[in-house]
């Protein structure tokens, strides 16, 4: 009965979590494309801070969107009945780890090996995601196996930023 208590209790605080991310993740999106809509900006160092606001506004919405996929996993892997079991070795997940990192998917001696090799959380579980990075060969004659950075002309002048 503990672990079926512990597995709605995390099931909830999943969902709570996956619910808080849709509702920040549609402000970001309304956000920027209210930002995009007004324009004008003052002047250089208002137009640099704005980018760099957006850039930060950007990375945050995808981590966040990151996150997101990670609990949907997890809530897919309760509803299948696997959940808390790793997606490497198959063993146990700790309920100590499961408590700190609801969503994870590993357990932590293959995290700490997938870290150490310094391979994504599921790169082993899904090597079809890579297939089409490497779908086009270098010798099909097309493409920029070979570029001489003197075809290029930089113009460094003031008219030229």
């Amino acid at each position: 009965m503990a672990r079926k208590d512990a597995l709605l209790r995390l099931t909830s605080r999943l969902i709570a979590r996956r619910d808080a991310l849709r509702k920040a993740l549609t402000g970001d999106a309304d956000d920027l494309r209210n930002f995009s809509a007004v324009g004008g900006v003052g002047d250089d160092i208002d137009a640099a801070v704005d980018s760099a606001n957006e850039e930060i506004s950007s990375q945050l919405a995808e981590i966040e969107s990151r996150e997101l996929g990670q609990i949907e996993h997890a809530l897919q892997r309760i509803a299948a009945g696997v959940y808390g079991r790793c997606e490497f070795c198959g063993g146990k997940i700790s309920e100590a780890r499961l408590n700190a990192l609801p969503y994870t998917n590993t357990c932590i001696d293959c995290q700490r090996e997938n870290e150490r090799l310094g391979q994504g959380r599921r790169m082993e579980s899904d090597p079809s995601r890579w297939a089409k990075v490497f779908s086009k060969s270098a010798d099909d004659g097309e493409g920029d196996a070979r570029i001489n950075l003197s075809d290029f002309e930089v113009d460094f002048s003031e008219s030229g930023r």
